[in-house]
């Protein structure tokens, strides 16, 4: 489908409001195509008359027009009003298809692409398609309507001066289509540098207590000012294009013009044309030009409005990698039973970051995976959710493949503590329910209790309507870490996963974690990702991962009795010697 039917879609839902906004642009082009003719009538047969004769007349005339100009009023406010409105809500209807895209795509897309670019994608760029939405069509019909209207009646009037028009004006729709071509490419570079700034904006403000930490504003001022001065210099090239186009354009009016002086003057001396005629002739002119204006201005609204929808299909068509299978299954009843049968994965091709891994853990049972940074721990758990699918192998949970079940009762079972807690914007009670859509105040304190946050909560002036701040930036890292293990609680998940849950907390709040999550994990499957290894020991079952392969296996005192890499990480620890960064390859 091209890029035209595909926006033409977005009319369907308003079709009556778009064809009734036609109308009402013709009503409007009627008008003032129908001025010059009164006014040519009026001068060739009224006010030729007597006194007494116009007098008697004038007032119907003025009646007539009135009433005439008073239904162009409304149907110019029409158009201006709910045209717009219209236009608003396309850009609705494509700002919720985009923003539903982006809960579609899988981690994959998010790891490739910036979130700057994707808000300017989902703001900037649908504000200017909305604007194309709505005078896209009405300017080009209404100016269309004036240009042929305008032209029929010069045709009528003269034939040989409007033909000179036409060769005029065939050499400036000539001149425009090639400069349309170069503003093209201009405008889509500068829907890039836009994205950019925003990009910029967005990685700064979000890390601005690190930039502040370490005094490196000068170093974010450089980054910035570098997007910037790349979107000033497309700008400057854009708007060197649009000088052109614009002073070309208005050279060729120049020249109708002053065909229609030279001419015309010529025609009346040779007596082919009286003045009365040439008059209605001139205003004739300026209806034909003033469109021909409003599609020129109009070029600039459409180039950045189809770029900016190009854009918008760049991410409407992507196939989301990761999607329910036709007839996929609900995972109802899970006992917890996970198997990998010889699964590899890799994020690019050719960089192998799991190799033929496979692992049992039974039900209810505690398995912790522990190894050097990137050796594949954390993309091995985000595999069993479906984050990422695996290359080569299957995962199954109570001996159904994952790929077999739908994706939402799948992440439905499986609950997820990560070290880098998100708080969204709102109260402490809205982040917790977030873990139970529509759970009620006493299941939010039910959770709050077996988090250890209740007693916190209930400190504070507002309780649980207390706003967290951006992020969670009014609460510490423990309270944030507590609040997403009490999200957890009330979401009661059959799988727990535990990402270095507490590994950036001091003692004190580890401690207090530490029993939550203890509290948590009882009668559930869970996977612990440990960065301090005495929270490890009690585990059913302890994998070292090294390199995207699984080394060494067994509990606690079976490691240490095999004095292998486990051992030298836990004596490396519990000798004192932090100083020795037991993750490094």
């Amino acid at each position: 489908m091209s890029i035209f039917k595909k926006f033409i879609n977005y009319y369907k839902p308003y079709k009556k409001l778009f064809y009734f906004d036609m109308f009402c642009a013709i009503i409007v082009s009627i008008v003032d195509l129908a001025f010059p003719q009164i006014l040519k009538f009026l001068t060739n047969g009224l006010f030729t008359q007597g006194t007494s004769v116009i007098v008697k007349y004038i007032g119907i005339v003025a009646i007539l027009m009135f009433v005439m100009y008073i239904i162009r009023t409304y149907c110019e406010y029409f158009i201006t009003s709910w045209g717009h409105i219209m236009g608003a809500n396309m850009e609705s209807n494509m700002r919720q298809d985009l923003f539903d895209q982006y809960q579609r795509l899988s981690f994959s897309y998010y790891d490739q692409n910036n979130t700057g670019d994707m808000m300017s994608k989902l703001v900037s760029d649908l504000f200017d398609i909305s604007e194309l939405a709505h005078h896209g069509p009405e300017n080009i019909f209404i100016s269309t309507f004036k240009i042929v209207g305008s032209f029929i009646f010069l045709a009528f009037i003269s034939v040989p001066l409007t033909m000179i028009l036409v060769v005029i004006t065939i050499a400036m729709l000539v001149f425009c289509l090639i400069l349309n071509r170069k503003m093209q490419a201009t405008f889509t570079d500068n829907r890039k540098k836009i994205a950019g700034v925003n990009s910029a904006v967005q990685d700064s403000l979000s890390g601005i207590r690190v930039v502040k930490s370490f005094a490196n504003e000068d170093i974010e001022h450089e980054k910035f000012d570098y997007s910037n001065r790349m979107f000033l210099n497309s700008k400057t090239a854009q708007y060197k294009m649009m000088g052109k186009y614009h002073a070309g354009t208005s050279f060729f009016k120049g020249l109708l013009y002053l065909a229609i002086i030279v001419c015309g003057g010529l025609f009346v001396a040779y007596g082919k044309m009286n003045v009365a005629d040439l008059a209605v002739y001139a205003l004739y002119i300026g209806i034909f030009i003033t469109p021909v204006e409003v599609l020129i201005n109009f070029t600039e609204q459409f180039q950045k409005g189809y770029a900016g929808f190009k854009r918008f299909l760049d991410v409407i068509e992507l196939n989301p990698d990761i999607v329910d299978k036709n007839e996929a299954d609900e995972l109802k009843n899970v006992g917890g039973n996970i198997d990998f049968n010889n699964v590899s994965f890799s994020y690019e091709e050719g960089s192998k970051v799991l190799s033929n891994i496979n692992i049992h853990i039974e039900k209810g049972k505690t398995v912790a995976l522990v190894g050097p940074s990137g050796g594949g721990k954390t993309t091995l758990c985000s595999l069993i959710p479906r984050f990422y699918d695996v290359d080569k192998g299957d995962i199954l949970i109570d001996g159904q493949n994952i790929k077999d079940v739908t994706l939402k009762s799948l992440r439905s079972s499986i609950g997820v503590v990560q070290q880098d807690v998100y708080m969204f914007g709102g109260s402490i009670k809205d982040n917790i329910a977030y873990g139970k859509p529509g759970a009620t105040d006493e299941e939010i304190i039910e959770a709050a209790k077996n988090a250890n946050i209740h007693d916190f909560i209930m400190e504070l002036e507002d309780g649980y309507d207390t706003y967290v701040g951006e992020r969670g930036t009014r609460l510490s890292g423990g309270q944030k870490q507590r609040i997403s293990i009490a999200r957890v609680f009330l979401k009661n998940p059959e799988i727990l996963i535990l990402d270095e849950a507490t590994s950036a907390l001091d003692n004190e709040s580890e401690r207090h974690i530490q029993l939550s999550l203890e509290k948590l994990s009882k009668d559930r499957t869970t996977i612990v990702i440990a960065h301090r290894l005495s929270t490890i020991k009690n585990a059913d079952e302890i994998i070292v991962i090294v390199n995207g392969r699984t080394t060494e296996r067994g509990n606690h005192k079976e490691l240490i009795a095999k004095n292998g890499l486990y051992a030298k990480y836990y004596n490396m620890q519990f000798e004192g010697l932090e100083k020795f960064d037991i993750y490094e390859d």
